[in-house]
């Protein structure tokens, strides 16, 4: 028995209209399956812990956009025997750019729901200054970015893009906005690189740090573009010390994936980071925004998620 959990708000509602789609493909084909809509925030989290809490393997597939993806894995319960699949539907779609999705929707979940081929995919987590922790499949966090995801949930220009295919452009119109109106913060950070040796260091009007699993985040910007899913580690990029003109020169750098051509972006591979700020900045984690805060830390959890390909 499958188990599908659908959002059917997701891309502004075309969720719906495609899991229609969907049921007729997998009733035509004699796919036993289980369909559980979402109907709250956060409610995608209970239904996955509700299904990994039964025995037995479970395969779950999530029909929906980036934020529910993420809320399916907070929610499971055993992830040995739970087997992950992902149908898109959102409007950043950086999960399914990353594991190289192409078919469309209907075609996608019936391949899923035979296919015996996964991987062991990373994961990460963000550790807030509360204690409280958080998995991610994309990206986490603080700054430029989460400010970003924090305004880009409500923000009317999403809802108008999206019904007209260019949702993905939210993310960098928003991001022109805040570079001009965020201030930086200072502060420490501690990182452990995949040898497990420490280095702790100051940075000064840090504008955003970025954890990345995939190589993409925010609709499609390649934050990150050395990433890979499966080494047991994290990207960081960040940027710091840059005065506001130059964050508009060094825009197009970043969209383009150029950004180590320019000096005061960081770029490196990590196992975890740990940042404490004197001020403090919005943190997300696959742009779901989570508060702002002074220490956060962020860390790859190696091989977690079984990723039906």
């Amino acid at each position: 028995m499958i188990d599908f959990i659908v959002n059917e708000t997701s891309g502004t509602g075309k969720s719906k209209g495609l899991w229609k789609e969907i049921e007729e493909r997998l009733r035509n084909a004699g796919i036993e399956y289980r369909a559980h809509v979402t109907e709250y925030p956060g409610h995608t989290t209970v239904l996955a812990r509700q299904i990994t809490s039964e025995p037995g393997e479970k395969t779950v597939i999530v029909v929906g956009g980036d934020g529910t993806a993420n809320e399916t894995v907070n929610g499971i319960v055993d992830f040995d025997r739970t087997r992950f699949g992902y149908v898109p539907t959102g409007s950043g779609n950086d999960l399914g750019r990353g594991l190289s999705i192409r078919r469309n929707p209907a075609d996608q979940a019936l391949h899923l729901s035979t296919s015996k081929e996964e991987i062991k995919m990373d994961l990460g987590e963000v550790t807030t200054e509360k204690g409280e922790k958080r998995l991610f499949n994309i990206s986490a966090g603080l700054g430029l970015d989460a400010s970003v995801c924090k305004h880009a949930l409500t923000s009317p220009l999403k809802k108008m893009l999206n019904k007209i295919k260019m949702g993905s452009a939210t993310y960098a119109i928003l991001t022109l906005k805040h570079l001009f109106y965020d201030k930086p913060a200072d502060g420490m950070y501690t990182i452990t690189d995949a040898g497990g040796s420490k280095t702790t260091g100051n940075t000064k009007n840090l504008i955003f740090a970025a954890a990345m699993n995939f190589s993409c985040e925010g609709g499609g910007v390649p934050m990150a573009p050395e990433a890979v899913c499966t080494d047991g580690l994290l990207d960081l990029t960040s940027a710091k010390d840059m005065p506001r003109f130059l964050c508009f020169c060094y825009f197009p750098f970043l969209i383009a994936g150029k950004q180590e051509r320019i000096r005061k972006f960081t770029m490196l591979k990590f196992k975890t980071i740990t940042f404490r700020l004197k001020s403090p900045m919005a943190v997300h984690a696959d742009g779901e925004y989570l508060g702002d805060m002074c220490t956060v830390s962020f860390g790859a959890v190696p091989g977690k998620l079984r990723v039906i390909v």
